[in-house]
């Protein structure tokens, strides 16, 4: 592992369901990009969000990250992700940002992954409306949401029983930023999971089949242990999968957030983003992201 103000690995290496819950949307900022319902339950819409570039046709068959926003399964809402839906849509990606519901109880997440399925098959159905490569379909998300992009890869099951399960809701990348992905007893959520976290856990779940992943996370962060990040990093890698870590100094939980983590947690986050889209083959040109001031090379 390299050190620099942040700790490089070495290269690429929730059954019950809940009765109630609290669908996503309106809470905080106004969500980018155009609404579609992707799903109805109990009468209640679930939207996600499209947000694509400004050149975008239908025609189309761009790269797409679709963005499961945090909030521990019981709060959040997609607007979290709207500065990086925006800058990859700038870069010529399609981004979406999806509610999904949330619970009211102390009941274990399984109508959130659930949901986090139904939205990428969503996505991936109906790739030709989009504009999207239905073979360039990465999740990324933060904390909970992560928790929901890493279950899309590694947990089975959680298919809603009107999902069209002849579409796969595995994703071809993954990005995770400081994501739940332990839910035992050392990981964030067991009160609410307890003995069934080997079947909640994407960390008890590792597969030879998961996609390309990059992990954020940084050393300031209260409720994702960094040395959980890097075993989980190094047991992707010892399973043949392409993984990497970045761990920040001094960087909190929502190591991706402006508000949390400031410009630098922001811009390093992104530009690996970035960098990682590249590296697939899904990005081209030069990335347009500004470098704060008085942010080092090295960082």
């Amino acid at each position: 592992m390299m050190m620099f103000f942040l700790f490089r690995s070495l290269p690429l290496l929730g059954l019950l369901v809940a009765t109630t819950a609290l669908p996503v949307g309106s809470a905080g900022a106004e969500v980018a990009g155009t609404p579609i319902v992707y799903k109805t339950v109990d009468g209640h819409e679930l939207k996600l969000y499209a947000v694509k570039p400004k050149d975008w046709r239908a025609s189309d068959e761009r790269p797409a990250l679709v963005f499961y926003h945090g909030g521990g399964w019981v709060g959040g809402a997609p607007s979290a992700f709207n500065e990086q839906a925006e800058y990859l849509a700038s870069r010529g990606m399609v981004c979406i940002l999806p509610e999904y519901r949330l619970l009211e109880t102390m009941d274990p997440p399984a109508i959130c992954i659930e949901d986090a399925k139904s939205a990428f098959r969503w996505v991936r159905g109906h790739a030709d409306e989009l504009g999207i490569n239905p073979a360039r379909i990465a999740a990324g998300g933060g904390s909970a949401g992560g928790h929901l992009a890493a279950a899309l890869a590694l947990l089975p099951g959680y298919d809603s029983p009107e999902d069209d399960l002849s579409i796969s809701c595995r994703p071809d990348a993954l990005v995770l930023y400081n994501p739940v992905l332990d839910n035992g007893p050392d990981g964030y959520g067991y009160r609410r999971i307890g003995d069934r976290y080997p079947q909640f856990s994407p960390f008890h779940n590792v597969r030879s089949d998961a996609p390309p992943t990059i992990i954020f996370v940084g050393t300031e962060d209260k409720l994702v242990p960094v040395e959980m990040i890097l075993d989980f990093e190094k047991r992707m890698q010892e399973a043949g999968v392409e993984c990497e870590a970045f761990v920040y100094e001094g960087l909190p939980h929502s190591v991706f957030h402006r508000r949390y983590a400031g410009d630098r947690g922001f811009y390093l986050c992104l530009r690996e983003t970035d960098r990682f889209f590249e590296d697939l083959g899904w990005l081209k040109g030069k990335p347009t992201l500004e470098k704060p001031a008085g942010l080092r090379d090295l960082e």
